[in-house]
């Protein structure tokens, strides 16, 4: 389902990050929460691309669908 989103247990201790690097999907979902520019960060993180940054937050939402069970 996600292609650029990976887990390594000996990255980042198993967190979710970009293609295997130790940038975490938190840090980039984090820092465009906190109004961060895609270009901003792509200066930041120079490995990273438009399609990395796009997935981090692709992934996001997919974590956040909530489903509510009336009970």
């Amino acid at each position: 389902m996600f292609e650029r989103v990976t887990f390594d247990p000996q990255i980042m201790g198993g967190r979710a990050c970009i293609r295997g690097m130790r940038i975490p999907v938190s840090v980039i979902v984090g820092q465009i929460a906190h109004g961060a520019t895609v270009e901003e960060i792509l200066r930041d993180y120079p490995d990273l691309t438009r399609e990395d940054i796009t997935e981090a937050l692709e992934y996001a939402a997919w974590l956040a669908q909530e489903e509510v069970h009336a009970g």
